[in-house]
């Protein structure tokens, strides 16, 4: 038997079947060839990855019949499918036809190819990620796009996945290899984290290698060249024309765009990966199929973002890294954040002692200035227990020693306080505390019976779509480690049509936004309503004299 790199294996098989093979296939195949214990393979919906990953088994096994391969994919019918591929390459593959080599026994789920020596595990074994694997051994796991939307839907269904994905390492033979392929589809894609194991070795091929996303503009700059622009996204977007629809001008290092009329949302891109087979006229085909733009960047991307949109898209949030001050004149105080004058505090806590479900004593501070913006301050999780005493039963810790601090820093007037699972334990525990400490605080109870996730709607989503919701760096800062903050994720993977989800300080921040009133601030104090003409008759001016005498 010849035994032949994979490269080569793959364009025999190319030219058997009168193929046009890009250049970045033959990238792919080197990639598989070697990409040892951890590999991820990345590329946009289209562009032969599954047919790539047929062939490469089956080079495999010609190459050496006791290779045993674990093929999972999302649900069994999927794996299925490359099971039957990899069968059909074998049958027609001419190096394979040569020497005899082909499936000899086995159903789709398992099976044997010549030559192989194991009695017990398949040569190739297909199976869904959810299914029941325990007792397989193999020298390679290919994991192909286990993570979709009905796998990773919720936090439960997100860790399940997981656990299973781990499962596997008591399958893999010490030596073996684990090969990630898919795209992906939520904020936490498992793909991010291979991205980050410095043991593993990616390959990632995007639709379009350079990219630029802009909103409102009637004219742009961007440095590379710009082959294609698309306005909006889903049934009425639109692939622009260069020369009818906007004009390009070399200026500097880089192009500048300007349209012939303003647009919403402008995409410009960079040649396409496959342009001989993604046509403009197919490109556009595909953006009007795509509901979102989450999608779109997903799948063809490949950014780690579900293919539904964002409820509280936290990208809309605006940073800023001050601290208000409190000063004094006239006699009087007034508090100011930067140039802002703040006209209003709200403190807002949601104790996590006596829930189901939830870990998370989340405490949200949120200022208001004059003219109606809201400045999310402070976000934290308070620790232990509730409260704690001494011997003598004086109160000297705990969560509400915790807040006191808070208190004491901010100057805040009043805390809020969901009563919800823990009756009016904490509240007077509070109240205690800053007795104890003798700080002035007003504390209010809530308790809430409205739906938790309409309220969470009502209150955070007007001001973050509509711009005025603000955030303090250290609420979105991220701890060592870690992509993104915990509060950064909640409202990242915030669904309304979930009942359990992590939203502890969500609903803590919804309450803490409206439980101060709207303003309409100074702004519009000196505009003058546009009076329409009165056109309705009266009876003129009548002069009367009043005689009270009788």
């Amino acid at each position: 038997m010849i035994q032949v790199g994979f490269a080569a294996f793959y364009l025999v098989y190319a030219e058997t079947l009168n193929w046009v093979v890009p250049d970045f296939h033959l990238d792919v195949c080197d990639f598989l060839e070697d990409y040892g214990s951890l590999g991820l393979l990345m590329m946009p919906r289209g562009h032969g990855k599954s047919t790539i990953l047929d062939i490469y088994n089956a080079w495999r096994l010609y190459n050496n019949p006791d290779h045993l391969i674990l093929h999972q994919g999302a649900t069994d019918p999927d794996a299925y499918k490359v099971s039957r591929g990899t069968e059909q390459v074998l049958e027609r593959h001419p190096l394979c036809q040569l020497f005899n080599v082909k499936k000899v026994r086995g159903e789709t789920q398992k099976w044997w190819v010549t030559g192989s020596s194991d009695v017990r595990h398949g040569s190739i074994h297909a199976r869904g990620i959810m299914s029941n694997v325990t007792g397989s051994r193999a020298n390679e796991i290919q994991n192909d796009d286990v993570e979709v939307p009905g796998n990773i839907g919720t936090p439960e269904a997100r860790e399940k996945l997981r656990y299973r994905l781990g499962e596997q390492t008591f399958i893999l033979i010490p030596g073996g290899q684990e090969l990630y392929v898919g795209t992906p589809h939520t904020h936490d894609s498992l793909y991010s984290e291979i991205m980050q194991n410095p043991d593993a070795k990616c390959l990632i091929f995007r639709m379009f290698e350079k990219e630029k996303r802009f909103e409102t503009i009637i004219e742009c700059f961007v440095d590379f060249a710009p082959v294609y622009i698309f306005s909006g996204i889903g049934r009425n977007s639109k692939l622009l024309t260069a020369g009818k629809d906007y004009q390009v001008h070399k200026s500097g290092s880089g192009f500048k765009i300007t349209f012939d009329e303003s647009h919403a949302l402008l995409d410009v891109y960079s040649e396409a990966l496959w342009p001989e087979r993604f046509t403009a006229k197919e490109m556009q085909k595909r953006r009007r199929k795509c509901r979102t733009l989450n999608e779109w960047d997903s799948q063809y991307q490949l950014h780690a973002k579900p293919v539904g949109d964002v409820r509280l898209n936290p990208e809309k949030l605006i940073p800023y890294d001050v601290e208000p001050i409190l000063k004094r004149a006239n006699g009087q105080y007034y508090m100011t954040l930067g140039e802002r004058k703040i006209v209003g505090m709200t403190c807002s806590w949601d104790p996590s002692s006596g829930k189901l479900k939830s870990d998370t004593s989340a405490v949200e501070l949120v200022l208001h200035d004059d003219i109606g913006n809201k400045y999310w301050h402070r976000s934290i999780e308070l620790t232990g227990e509730v409260v704690t005493h001494d011997s003598q039963g004086n109160i000297t810790g705990g969560q509400v020693w915790q807040l006191c601090d808070l208190v004491e820093q901010y100057k805040i007037p009043r805390i809020t306080i969901e009563t919800n699972g823990i009756g009016g334990f904490a509240p007077s525990a509070l109240k205690g505390a800053l007795k104890k400490r003798r700080i002035r605080c007003g504390v209010k109870t809530q308790h809430s019976s409205q739906n938790k996730n309409k309220r969470i709607l009502e209150g955070i989503e007007g001001p973050l779509i509509s711009g005025m919701l603000w955030v303090h760096v250290s609420v979105i800062d991220t701890p060592d480690g870690e992509n993104t903050s915990k509060q950064y994720k909640q409202m990242q993977r915030f669904n309304p049509a979930l009942t359990e989800q992590e939203d502890d300080h969500l609903d803590s921040l919804a309450r803490a936004i409206t439980e101060s009133p709207e303003r309409v601030g100074k702004l519009h104090s000196n505009l003058e309503a546009n009076e329409s003409p009165n056109w309705r008759m009266d009876g003129g001016v009548v002069e009367a004299t009043l005689d009270f005498e009788h």
